[in-house]
This record gives structure tokens, C-alpha cells and sequence, in this order.
């Protein structure tokens, strides 16, 4: 039987790949938690979300993926490798995807303990879109920043594999640089969502209301637009001590 944290991973990753939810089909997606000081959990390569079950996750040493980042230019072939000899397992069948690195950021650098990655559409429509960077700049509501923070990340379209994780790497680092803690929302240019949690159900949430969120958003582009709350606005909710509390309760 899986431990705790892969069953609480197992029932995220079906959440966020049910066919309902428009946040991935067929192979798109993948998401991971942190096992241990030293190692976490992250979906194979080629594996469905919708009906993930424990032989399609693959544990990863955090150590060789984080040294990987500092590697400089290497092959695709030598890139595979190392992901190889990242495994805890290296006889599993299964086989860490290429976005295994941003997964060990995340769960690092970024401080979550579960990652979310998916491609809603809603979502997409926006990144793929020329506004992409003047639809993101603020936030529409409350919850929106009770939930996914006072902003989102913003990586512009970089090539998936490690070039993709050394740029997630530097905006995660700026990020908290001047919010004084990681984001809960990574967008990525022309690719998708994700979702920083403290919790399995958190990354849940965060996904859901980014979703909402991003059609919202598409919704004021029929009226003239988006009418972003003020910072001042923003600052207030995100600092309110009575959503805090409604953040922890939330997030369980």
C-alpha cells in the first residue's frame, strides 16, 4: 500500500486529471510531493492523471536533480541519464519526464510540499494569447488572492528540459525577492499552470481558483477589459488576519 503522502499525491492527481475539470487531457500534465528531506514522489513520463495509480510515480532523489540545474549545456541522451541515476529505484519500468527538475524546485526553492502542473484550457487561452502579459498583471477579486496569493509568477516561453527549470529557478528566486515569500501560481508562457501547496488539497484549490480566475478574466475582455483591484486593495486582503485563518481552513 502506498504511504500517506503518495495516497494524498494519488488523490490530488485524479482531481486534477478528471476529464471534468478541462485542466489536462490524454498524457498532458504531471504533478509530485515531497517524501522526505532527501527525496519526492513525481508522475512518470506518459502516464494518465485521471487514473494514476502508485506504479506511476517515480522517487526521485532531490540532490542529483538540483546539481543537474548547475550542469551546463548537456546532450538530451546525457540529460536522460542523469535523470535515470536521480531514481531511488533505478529497476522501476516508469521514468521521470523532462519537467521532473521544475518539480524539485517547486518542492524546494519554492517551498511547496505538493505540485500541481496542468494546461487548462481557460488558462491557456490566456497564455497563448499577444495580451498574455498586460491579462495577468493583477488580480479580479478575493479569493483570487486569498487562495493564489497577492500575484502570480510569470515565466515567458522558454524550451521545456532544463532550460525551462533554470528559468523557473530565477523567476521563483525574484519572486520571493520581492514578496517576501514563493508564489502559489507559476504561469508559463504558451505551456500552463502551476500550483504551489502546502498541502495536497491547497494545490487543489490553487488550480481550481486560477481556473475561475483566468475565466473571469477572458469574460471582461467582452467588457472593455479587466478592472484589476488596487495594490493597496490587494495588500489588504492578502494581509487580513481573518483570511488568513480562512486560508489555513481552507488549505486541510
Amino acid at each position: 500500500m502506498p504511504d500517506d503522502i503518495l495516497s494524498q499525491l494519488i488523490t490530488m492527481s485524479r482531481c486534477l486529471g478528471d476529464p471534468a475539470n478541462d485542466y489536462v487531457i490524454l498524457g498532458e500534465g504531471n504533478t509530485s510531493a515531497r517524501a522526505d528531506e532527501e527525496t519526492f514522489w513525481v508522475k512518470a513520463s506518459g502516464t494518465y492523471l485521471h487514473a494514476i495509480e502508485a506504479s506511476g510515480f517515480v522517487r526521485v532523489r532531490f540532490a542529483p536533480m538540483l546539481t543537474l540545474l548547475e550542469a551546463g549545456d548537456l546532450s538530451d541522451a546525457e540529460i536522460k541519464q542523469r535523470l535515470l541515476d536521480a531514481m531511488v529505484n533505478p529497476t522501476s519500468a516508469a521514468r521521470p519526464s523532462v519537467e521532473t527538475a521544475f518539480h524539485a524546485l517547486a518542492l524546494t526553492l519554492g517551498q511547496a510540499n505538493y505540485v500541481g502542473h496542468t494546461h487548462p484550457t481557460a488558462v491557456n487561452a490566456i497564455l497563448c494569447s499577444r495580451q498574455v502579459e498586460e491579462a495577468i498583471a493583477g488580480r479580479l477579486f478575493p479569493d483570487e488572492i486569498v487562495v493564489c496569493g497577492p500575484a502570480s509568477a510569470y515565466v515567458p516561453y522558454t524550451d521545456p528540459g532544463m532550460p525551462l527549470a533554470r528559468k523557473v529557478r530565477q523567476v521563483l528566486q525574484a519572486y520571493t525577492d520581492e514578496y517576501g515569500k514563493p508564489p502559489k501560481v507559476i504561469l508559463m508562457q504558451n505551456h500552463g499552470l502551476i500550483a504551489l501547496g502546502r498541502t495536497a488539497q491547497e494545490a487543489e484549490n490553487i488550480t481550481a481558483m486560477y481556473v475561475k480566475a483566468a475565466r473571469v478574466l477572458l469574460g471582461t475582455y467582452a467588457l472593455d477589459g479587466p478592472r484589476f483591484m488596487r495594490p493597496q486593495d490587494v495588500e489588504r486582503i492578502h494581509t487580513r488576519p481573518d483570511e488568513a485563518y480562512r486560508r489555513r481552513k481552507l488549505s486541510k
